[in-house]
């Protein structure tokens, strides 16, 4: 008989050295971004009950979570500020003694070796928790940038490495290019929330931010989730406006996204892993319906496979720890 011609694939998956011999993507502890929500007050460290194993922690307490930071080797916070005080244009995001400021102040004295990135927007400020100024029950886009600016300026000037808008107004990285510039802050980089859905996904984070909107939705700013042609649209705006990185989400949903813009452009690439793909995993594995590890770790390595050089994700500590194993 003769010997059939095909080709042997499985001849490079035999044992582990050898899948690890011809492993082409890596998920390394320095891609992670850990998000971290402050709140104002002493001695609250307040569990997210939507988002097993994440709290809201006053500034006492957050030193505690970046030495375990520093311990596990992830390198990068995202910080989120949850305040007492909220009025119509979101005064606490851009105040000088508002609760981010006060705590990138913090880490950048305690913790030299993180690097701080600022998320950037108004709506956990706001009483009607949109991303911008109410006018006419609508955005009001120009006077928005003008707050978004100032909020970028002041968290330069507490410190902050990156600054990370994320409100998805037109122009908003123009305006806050602009106003780094003039205030002496040209070094410091702009991480675009370039291609931001309106996502189903975003649920768990509006409980631990309190940021949900207290009427209608953000459609009319954040992307329609069926468009893929107006996320490159998106990103090519903002690469021309100055932007420095470029952050898709939700990340888990929108692979095919990633991969484009990563074939196109050639900024560093930021995968966001929300509230709700973390959520649903945890929630999973508390029922014993998956293996969070391999699960979690499937998933991270697909969105570096997919074209991102960065992710932020609520697991950050999970998959350090499971690195190190």
């Amino acid at each position: 008989m003769n010997q059939l011609q095909f080709k042997r694939h499985r001849r490079l998956r035999k044992t582990e050295s050898m899948r690890s011999l011809v492993r082409e993507t890596y998920l390394h502890k320095e891609d992670l971004i850990y998000p971290i929500f402050v709140v104002e007050g002493d001695r609250i460290k307040n569990a997210v009950a939507s988002m097993p194993g994440v709290h809201q922690v006053s500034l006492d307490y957050l030193g505690e979570e970046m030495t375990e930071l520093e311990q596990l080797g992830v390198r990068s916070v995202i910080v989120f500020g949850v305040p007492n005080e909220k009025d119509a244009v979101g005064t606490q995001a851009y105040h000088h003694e508002g609760i981010v400021q006060q705590a990138i102040r913090y880490i950048k004295k305690e913790h030299t070796s993180l690097t701080v990135i600022a998320d950037t927007c108004l709506c956990q400020y706001t009483d009607h928790g949109h991303c911008g100024v109410i006018r006419n029950g609508d955005i009001a886009n120009d006077e928005s940038l003008e707050l978004i600016t100032r909020t970028a300026v002041s968290q330069a000037e507490a410190g902050a490495d990156v600054i990370a808008p994320s409100n998805m107004m037109d122009g908003f990285v123009a305006a806050i290019r602009k106003g780094l510039d003039e205030a002496g802050y040209s070094q410091i980089p702009v991480m675009s929330y370039a291609v931001k859905y309106a996502s189903a996904f975003y649920g768990p984070f509006r409980d631990a931010a309190h940021s949900s909107p207290q009427f209608g939705d953000r459609r009319s700013y954040q992307m329609d989730p069926a468009n893929r042609l107006e996320a490159l649209r998106e990103a090519e705006s903002d690469i021309e406006e100055g932007a420095d990185f470029l952050i898709v989400k939700p990340a888990l949903s929108y692979l095919d996204i990633m991969r484009e813009l990563k074939d196109r452009y050639h900024l560093p690439l930021v995968a966001y892993n929300v509230s709700g793909e973390y959520s649903m995993i945890k929630a999973a594995a508390q029922n014993g319906w998956v293996n969070e590890q391999e699960i979690v770790l499937e998933k991270l390595t697909s969105m570096k496979r997919a074209g991102a050089d960065l992710i932020v994700t609520y697991f950050a500590k999970d998959v350090a720890r499971y690195l190190d194993q």
